[in-house]
């Protein structure tokens, strides 16, 4: 008995892409699968964040009073540091679009720069991210952690445009001189004292003297109402540090955060450093290709496709970085 065999006019063809499935090459189509799975991955991420940020939402800090800090400036600048952050990583992304349209084009020296420039803002964010790490980790006023694990800080009454308004003061605002001679720590090579620019370890008691003798200062709590951090009275203040407060505290680290809830600082670190990885990751790769580009790799193949797919995990992180830039900073 024969058997008819029936054959399309389609042969050799897949998903209407020849051997390349949607007209994308092997290496394209294993970047979309990494960055389906690191998207899926940032989403965990901050879902977690988000729902801790609500769940906590009385005592959890404000972006506008946490980062306020520019390299080489002192003063009060809520958010500055952070949009220039923003500003560069998104510039850098254009400069990647130049660079894989110049490959379209085969134009070696455009791609070389443009790819130049990518890397640059790249070093630029990942210096910034790491002196905000820093800033964040070393702290400017310090609080007081309470018995029960809350954060206390600390405000001075000032007056603005005709109106009491309150202004957060460090603990070395109010507190005796003399603690700043005190000894931290013994260490085998002899004793350590605070140095110049260091922030002091007060003791519980130079706090109580020093808020006793202070009038116009006043604690602030992590509470939150109508949009501010809830203020208490100059009777509840004294009294409240007096009986529940148990150490100071200064800057942030995966224990305790001086800006307010712990989970905070253990959410920032560990996103914004995860991301702040893979942009690392991505200036090594584009230094790679931007060798190669130079001595000619890519011309002789008449093919820039590496330049596209290392384009595909530069604006992927670009992209996470806006939700990250958003439920830190914005939100």
């Amino acid at each position: 008995m024969s058997t008819t065999v029936a054959t399309a006019g389609t042969e050799g063809k897949t998903w209407s892409g020849g051997n390349e499935p949607l007209r994308a090459s092997y290496g394209k189509m294993m970047m979309w699968f990494f960055i389906l799975s690191d998207a899926l991955t940032f989403s965990g991420f901050l879902a977690a964040y988000g729902f801790s940020r609500f769940k906590f939402i009385k005592e959890w800090p404000i972006a506008d009073e946490v980062f306020t800090h520019i390299p080489f400036f002192h003063g009060n600048f809520p958010m500055i540091y952070v949009a220039f952050m923003t500003f560069v990583l998104i510039m850098s992304s254009v400069t990647m679009v130049l660079a894989v349209d110049a490959g379209h084009h085969l134009k070696q020296q455009k791609v070389a720069v443009y790819m130049f420039l990518t890397i640059i803002g790249g070093i630029i964010f990942v210096g910034s991210q790491g002196w905000e790490w820093a800033t964040f980790i070393k702290g400017e006023y310090g609080a007081i952690q309470t018995k029960g694990g809350n954060i206390l800080q600390f405000v001075e009454e000032v007056e603005v445009d005709g109106k009491k308004d309150f202004k957060r003061i460090a603990i070395s605002d109010f507190t005796t001189a003399a603690a700043t001679e005190r000894v931290q720590h013994e260490n085998k090579n002899g004793l350590w004292f605070v140095g110049e620019g260091s922030l002091p370890e007060f003791q519980m008691s130079d706090v109580v003297e020093g808020i006793k003798s202070h009038p116009n200062v006043y604690v602030r709590t992590q509470e939150i109402k109508d949009g501010k951090k809830l203020v208490l009275s100059r009777e509840a203040s004294v009294e409240t540090i007096t009986k529940n407060g148990v150490r100071t505290v200064h800057g942030a680290n995966l224990e305790v955060n001086e800006y307010g809830s712990p989970l905070f600082g253990d959410f920032f670190f560990f996103i914004t450093g995860f991301h702040g990885f893979h942009v690392f990751s991505g200036i090594i790769i584009n230094i790679i290709i931007f060798f190669n580009v130079v001595i000619g790799t890519y011309e002789r193949r008449k093919s820039y496709e590496m330049v596209e797919k290392v384009g595909l995990y530069w604006h992927f992180v670009d992209l996470v970085w806006v939700f990250v830039f958003t439920f830190f900073y914005l939100v």
